[in-house]
C-alpha cells in the first residue's frame, strides 16, 4: 500500500510514526523548505486522556514527559488592573496537561521517523483525481491513500468537502517577549510559570510562558478580519482600546520584542462531515477547525492515532478509512458543538 500524508504538523507526524511502528510504509509531504524554515508557534498542553495517549501509542510518551513543563499548568486570572482574581498552582507530580513548545513536539516526532519520510518543499496544489496528487512545481505523485493533515486551509479538503473556514469574529494579535527574567522581569512576575489572562468583556490579554525564557502574549479583540491592514498605528490603536487598563498590564502591548503577528481566528461550519470518498480522508484542523481552546492539537493527535491503528489493523485501506470516519466524525461534531462560539467566551469577564 502507498499512503501519502500532506502536512508535517503534530497530527500528520503522529500518524506517520504510528504507521511506521506497525510496519506500514508512509510518505509525508510538507511545504516548508526544511524543518527550521519558520517558527512553529507557542506552547501546547497535551492531555493525559487524549494527546498523551497518542504519544504512548507512538512509543514517545517518556521522551515527551522528559521535555514537558508541568509547571506550565499554572494559571492566573487577573483583572484589567493586574489584580489576582484566581490562581491554579499544579500539585506536585501533576501531569494531566503539561506544556511543551510546539517546535519541541514537532522535533520529537520528526526524530522518531525513518530517514527520508518527510519530503520538504512539497506544496500540494490539489488532489487531481483519486490516487493522484499534483504539486505546485508541476510534479505528480500516485498514491492509494492521501491523508489531509494540512491545517485550516487544507488543499486536500476540497476533494471530499466544499466547506471553507469562516471568520469567527475574533482576532489574536501575537506579541513576543525574550529573555524575560532579565529584560522583562515585571512581566515575568505577573505571568508566573504558566499562563495569565485578563478580560473586560470586549478585549482580553492572554500570556503564556514558553521554554527558553520566552513569553507569548495574545491580544484578543472582536474586530474585522482585515483590521490590521487598515491601521498604520497598531500600537497607538491598541493603547486607545485598552486605555482603562493598568500600566503593568499594558506592558503586554508596549514592551514586546519584534513585530506583532496578526492571527484572525477561523472555524469550519458545525457540523462538518463528508461522504466517504475512496482514497482520501482528513484529520486535525483540515477536518474540524475549532477555536483555540486547548483541544486542537490533542484532537488532531487522537485522530492520527485512531486512523493509523485502523489502517494497520484492517484488511484494506478503504476498510480502515471507513472505520476511522465512522467513529471519529461523530466525535468531532460533539466537541465542535461544545466549543461553537467559544472564542467569544475568551472576552468574558466571568
Amino acid at each position: 500500500m502507498t499512503i501519502s500524508i500532506i502536512g508535517a504538523g503534530p497530527g500528520g507526524l503522529t500518524c506517520a510514526r504510528i504507521l511506521q511502528k506497525h510496519g506500514v510504509p508512509v510518505t509525508v509531504y510538507d511545504k516548508d523548505p526544511h524543518p527550521q524554515a519558520r517558527n512553529q508557534g507557542g506552547t501546547l498542553d497535551l492531555h493525559a486522556d487524549d494527546g498523551q495517549l497518542a504519544l504512548r501509542e507512538a512509543g514517545l510518551l517518556d521522551e515527551f514527559l522528559a521535555l514537558a513543563r508541568p509547571e506550565g499548568q499554572e494559571m492566573r486570572k487577573l483583572d484589567p488592573l493586574g489584580r489576582l482574581l484566581a490562581h491554579h498552582v499544579p500539585a506536585a507530580g501533576e501531569m494531566f496537561k503539561p506544556e511543551i513548545d510546539r517546535g519541541q513536539l514537532r522535533a520529537l516526532l520528526l526524530d522518531s521517523l525513518e530517514p527520508g519520510t518527510v519530503h520538504w518543499g512539497s506544496t500540494l496544489d490539489r488532489v487531481e483525481a483519486p490516487g493522484r496528487l499534483r504539486f505546485t512545481d508541476g510534479t505528480t505523485v500516485e498514491t492509494e491513500l492521501v491523508i489531509g493533515a494540512d491545517g485550516a486551509w487544507s488543499r486536500v479538503r476540497p476533494a471530499v468537502s466544499a466547506a471553507v473556514p469562516e471568520y469567527a469574529g475574533i482576532t489574536f494579535l501575537e506579541a513576543w517577549f525574550d529573555d524575560v527574567e532579565n529584560a522583562h522581569p515585571e512581566l515575568a512576575e505577573l505571568v508566573g510559570q504558566g499562563s495569565a489572562m485578563a478580560a473586560d468583556g470586549e478585549r482580553c490579554l492572554f500570556a503564556q510562558r514558553n521554554s527558553g525564557d520566552h513569553i507569548r502574549v495574545y491580544i484578543i479583540q472582536r474586530l474585522p478580519s482585515d483590521w490590521i491592514g487598515s491601521s498604520s498605528e497598531v500600537r497607538g490603536r491598541l493603547l486607545a482600546e485598552f486605555s482603562g487598563w493598568s500600566p503593568s498590564m499594558l506592558r503586554m502591548i508596549t514592551d514586546n520584542d519584534g513585530p506583532y503577528v496578526d492571527r484572525p481566528l477561523y472555524v469550519l461550519p458545525v457540523p462538518h462531515a463528508w461522504e466517504h470518498t475512496p482514497g482520501v480522508t482528513l484529520l486535525g484542523d483540515a477536518a474540524h477547525l475549532m477555536p483555540p481552546l486547548g483541544v486542537g492539537v490533542n484532537l488532531a493527535m487522537v485522530d492520527a492515532c485512531e486512523l493509523a491503528l485502523a489502517l494497520a489493523d484492517s484488511g484494506s485501506l478503504g476498510e480502515g478509512v471507513a472505520r476511522y470516519e465512522k467513529t471519529m466524525v461523530p466525535g468531532w461534531e460533539e466537541v465542535a458543538r461544545r466549543l461553537e462560539n467559544g472564542a467569544q467566551g475568551l472576552l468574558d469577564v466571568d
